[in-house]
């Protein structure tokens, strides 16, 4: 497998006590697979992202990617946070270059490179541009040409659409989910919307919190092209809400 997530448990020490966010996980997946980790508030789905990503390590147990031990982020990955992170002085081309300006490109490649992934997701004409310019869609747009700029092997994802209208919002999924097939990039992306996961992932991995676990790991098996109203999207989106055992008046409560 190409990650490898082995019986792994995170504490932290709270006012005298230890609080568990994440209790044994288990989890494996391989190259190129787009991942959710699904579940509500306190679950620990933040927790195991930053710990794939090498930003924290855990208290027990180890997460392994290609066979090595994660111990430290790495530049072979990239993490894109829900603010976009992009710097108000620059223009949309030098975000999107900023990630290559520690590598051994040239100026000219890195404008090339910069310009091609603009392209990419639609936004080549706005490269002199500024952020505060953009729509928040369109900053989400830029975030995602320079992940995908320096070319990584897995982009961790950290509920990137959380902040958008709900429209934008899907429209989003459906720009992303194109562009990480023609990449064929590994995804790890964290959320809390279960029609979301659906629409995304290859695999949905359940989790539920106090402490933080994994209840399943459901695969989507609906192809590549992703109907929200297909009856396949429709009875996984329903086998998901059972895995929490929600009632139809809960659903929405409990993933606020």
């Amino acid at each position: 497998m190409y990650v490898t997530v082995e019986n792994v448990s995170k504490t932290y020490p709270h006012h005298g006590a230890t609080f568990h966010a994440l209790n044994d996980i288990s989890l494996e997946f391989e190259r190129g697979e787009f991942i959710c980790l699904l579940g509500p508030s306190g679950c620990g789905k933040s927790t195991l992202l930053n710990l794939l990503a090498g930003f924290e390590r855990p208290t027990l147990g180890r997460v392994t990617i290609d066979g090595v031990v994660v111990e430290a982020p790495s530049p072979k990955y990239v993490t894109i946070f829900q603010n976009y992170n992009l710097l108000p002085w620059r223009t949309v081309q030098k975000n999107v270059e900023l990630g290559l300006e520690s590598g051994n490109l040239s100026k000219k490649e890195r404008q090339e490179r910069a310009t091609r992934y603009l392209d990419l997701v639609g936004l080549k004409a706005f490269a002199k541009n500024h952020p505060q310019q953009l729509s928040g869609g369109m900053r989400q747009r830029v975030a995602f040409a320079g992940a995908l700029a320096v070319e990584p092997e897995i982009i961790f994802m950290d509920e990137p659409f959380g902040a958008l209208d709900a429209l934008t919002r899907m429209e989003m999924q459906d720009e992303f989910l194109k562009l990480q097939k023609q990449q064929g990039t590994t995804i790890v992306f964290v959320t809390h919307d279960i029609e979301e996961a659906v629409f995304l992932a290859d695999k949905v991995v359940v989790m539920t919190p106090n402490p933080g676990k994994i209840k399943r790991v459901i695969s989507v098996n609906i192809g590549e092209v992703r109907d929200r109203t297909s009856p396949d999207f429709l009875a996984i989106r329903d086998r998901i809400f059972g895995e929490f055992e929600l009632k139809q008046k809960d659903r929405t409560e409990y993933f606020i």
